[in-house]
């Protein structure tokens, strides 16, 4: 099989297209012939030499989601049969022609629905789902501060906060970019010019003065303490993505009198329970929410694998909204 690898640590120039021997699905796995797959920073990181892999998965090969076929199965494995259209996360290999993964982790795949859109869902929809649902509660009629909501998982979230009676208030570098909200239910945008960034005042404007309710941060950095001020009292941040930078200065004094929660949140390290058990919530709730048309992909583009170093290229230039997908051709 094809797989896009990485040479060295650098830039995209460093994937390099190779061949190596198929994989061989174990008890309760499938191999699962790729047709599209997505790009994520995370990508741009383990290319760069700074995100390793986890020790599951090839550490040479970048990928997180993928949709495709069931090619074969191995022993003991009951919920996937040859020919089934599957999508899911995996720890990374995804920029393959074929990876393995355990049954019990993938998806099916909305029934409709081409490789290239369903590639588009698992890492933006199962991190925002998590993040909001599952981990920060989220409830009707609250409102939702959402950072980078042009992104791939900041558009996904505002979908699924708008699908649940949330409102959305969301932030982002780009007026060209934030000019697309509205497609995606966003009740006010906030361009965020300067640094560090100012939109608290906007968020409690758009909120009576109250705040924000929930959350998603996926750019850290300074953004964090900005967010603290934007939220209500007993507001809930999940901090999803550290773009912006590892380190900030935090009011803890804020935390307390308001009495905030913060909390940090990552899917490719959980162990392998922990991840099924997010999939198989995420196919009770978010697969009849794609069947209803009441969620969708937001896809920016879609590339052959071959020109997957443009994709990274563009990503890295924050020209996308949504997500860049590659298909296998």
């Amino acid at each position: 099989m094809k797989v896009q690898r990485i040479t060295e640590p650098g830039g995209p120039e460093v994937l390099s297209m190779e061949e190596r021997p198929e994989p061989v699905p174990g008890p309760g796995e499938i191999l699962v012939r790729v047709r599209a797959s997505a790009l994520n920073r995370a990508d741009l990181l383990q290319i760069r030499g700074f995100y390793p892999a986890p020790p599951d998965v090839p550490p040479d090969v970048p990928g997180l989601e993928y949709a495709g076929e069931v090619a074969a199965v191995g022993p003991r494995t009951r919920r996937f049969k040859v020919g089934d259209r599957v999508m899911g996360l995996v720890g990374g290999g995804a920029w393959a022609e074929s990876l393995v993964t355990h049954e019990r982790e993938a998806l099916p795949m909305p029934e409709g629905m081409d490789f290239a859109d369903a590639a588009a869902l698992p890492e933006a929809y199962l991190t925002a789902y998590d993040a909001l649902v599952l981990q920060g509660e989220l409830r009707p009629g609250e409102t939702v501060l959402i950072h980078a909501v042009a992104s791939g998982v900041g558009s996904a979230a505002a979908l699924l906060c708008q699908a649940s009676g949330a409102r959305v208030v969301g932030t982002g570098r780009s007026a060209a970019k934030l000019a697309r909200a509205s497609e995606w239910g966003v009740a006010r945008t906030v361009l965020c010019e300067s640094s560090p960034p100012r939109f608290a005042d906007a968020v409690k404007e758009a909120t009576g003065g109250r705040g924000a309710d929930l959350c998603l941060d996926l750019v850290g950095g300074d953004y964090l303490p900005e967010t603290l001020d934007a939220l209500a009292p007993r507001g809930r941040a999940m901090l999803v993505g550290m773009v912006a930078g590892t380190t900030t200065e935090l009011n803890l004094g804020m935390v307390l009198v308001k009495r905030l929660r913060v909390t940090g949140t990552v899917l490719r390290s959980r162990p392998l329970e922990e991840k099924i058990a997010l999939s198989q919530s995420a196919e009770r709730h978010l697969l009849p929410l794609f069947r209803s048309g009441a969620l969708k992909p937001v896809v920016d583009a879609v590339l052959p694998m071959t020109e997957l170093r443009q994709g990274l290229e563009r990503m890295a230039r924050n020209d996308s909204v949504g997500k860049l997908v590659v298909r296998w051709e």
